[in-house]
């Protein structure tokens, strides 16, 4: 039998709009059922038990994540990872990111459309998975494993490995058929060079405007949006005119872009972290991945301060790929400094939250679940933090600051 629970909180915060002091949330099994001031709960709730929290807010969402099972920063390397193995090491980084308060994720480019599977039926404990599959590339793209010989990369993905590389428009659309094949909820492209990849440019626009028109019409017959790996200016403006719905990164924006943005309301996941994580480990990159990193840095910095002052809507992904590095801040589980640097980009502390929380499902486009909010007829995925993040944004980058955890409904995490 369905039970129906109720928590109050000295502080609510619904994800979208202003924080509610003495408030009361209120749920049966996966939906809320009220959330807001004490004094106006409804009498049917108020003979109800509650448990008493400092601080209430939505379960966060994770926009750019990957679920690879990798090791270290090498595309042959999670190319070439027995799919078993790479599943293994998955379990402790899915439940990483649960407790620290992500109790969603977009997974743009790894085993996250199977791994969603373990979640959802309760064998594996993680947060709810929106996956991609691959991430699209084209031959010699971001997404190619260069030093692979082609064949061999074809051969591993039609067995599930999540590398795709797809030519023209024909092999554009069947690419994103694949992916949906596969279980995705989103589709991801590359629409320009990258750090990671080898030989690549990120300056460099990838795929032409026909063929990532292909890739986005073929996801949109499927009710799919189209989130876009973007550094450079080329590749976000043929990106943007094709139809997707995000740039992911986004290192070179400027006005124009910008301009572009916001009137065909396409959304920024900044991915600040990665950049701050492997700026921290640059001096065991490649010098070509160290070169091109420090070309980015800067600009991506520039780039993520303009859009917040143009008005571009934010959602926070943090592009995690692998476990912490011992004493690192980078990795699963320390997705919360990401909210820190939005804040450094000009977001106010309840701004980055909203875009932690609400706007995340706002990634998705159509398929976009009724989550990230603290409000009636909502999932029921809530945590509860020690202290006022609203005062101090940082401390949601510690996860043991993250006492209490719901994710549909049921307890995942308590401090008691």
């Amino acid at each position: 039998m369905t039970t129906t629970q109720r928590l109050d909180a000295d502080l609510l915060i619904p994800g979208k709009g202003d924080p509610i002091e003495k408030g009361a949330l209120v749920w049966t099994g996966k939906t809320i059922n009220y959330a807001g001031p004490h004094k106006d709960l409804p009498m049917e709730y108020r003979k109800l038990k509650a448990s008493r929290h400092a601080v209430v807010m939505p379960g966060m969402w994770d926009c750019h994540i990957h679920f690879l099972g990798a090791e270290k920063l090498d595309m042959m390397a999670a190319a070439i990872t027995s799919q078993a193995l790479a599943g293994a090491r998955c379990v402790p980084d899915l439940q990483a990111p649960l407790m620290a308060g992500f109790t969603s994720v977009r997974e743009v480019g790894g085993y996250g459309a199977q791994l969603a599977s373990a979640v959802d039926s309760g064998k594996v404990l993680g947060p709810t998975i929106y996956g991609s599959h691959s991430a699209i590339s084209m031959t010699a793209g971001h997404g190619d494993v260069h030093s692979m010989p082609l064949d061999g990369l074809s051969a591993l993905t039609a067995h599930g490995v999540p590398f795709t590389v797809a030519d023209g428009v024909e092999g554009c659309t069947r690419a994103v058929r694949l992916q949906l094949r596969q279980g995705a909820r989103i589709i991801k492209v590359c629409a320009s060079g990258g750090v990671a990849s080898e030989k690549v440019n990120p300056d460099h626009q990838q795929f032409s405007n026909e063929e990532l028109k292909a890739v986005v019409d073929e996801a949109r017959r499927s009710g799919r949006a189209v989130a876009a790996h973007c550094h450079g200016k080329p590749g976000v403006m043929a990106a943007l005119q094709a139809g997707c719905l995000t740039i992911e990164h986004g290192s070179f924006l400027d006005d124009e872009t910008i301009d572009v943005m916001l009137e065909k309301g396409a959304m920024l996941v900044a991915t600040r972290a990665i950049i701050e994580g492997l700026l921290a480990m640059k001096e065991h990159l490649t010098p070509v991945m160290r070169e091109k990193l420090l070309h980015v840095a800067d600009a991506h910095s520039a780039s993520y301060k303009l859009a917040v002052q143009r008005g571009v809507k934010i959602a926070l992904g943090t592009d995690t790929f692998s476990s912490p590095k011992a004493g690192g801040t980078f990795g699963y589980g320390k997705n919360g400094q990401e909210l820190l640097f939005a804040t450094l980009a000009g977001l106010s502390p309840l701004e980055a939250i909203e875009a932690a929380t609400a706007n995340g499902p706002l990634t998705l486009g159509p398929q976009a679940p009724l989550s990230g909010q603290l409000r009636k007829g909502y999932d029921a995925d809530f945590i509860a933090v020690e202290s006022n993040p609203l005062d101090d944004i940082s401390i949601l980058a510690d996860s043991s600051n993250v006492t209490h955890i719901w994710k549909g409904g049921s307890s995942v995490k308590s401090s008691s």
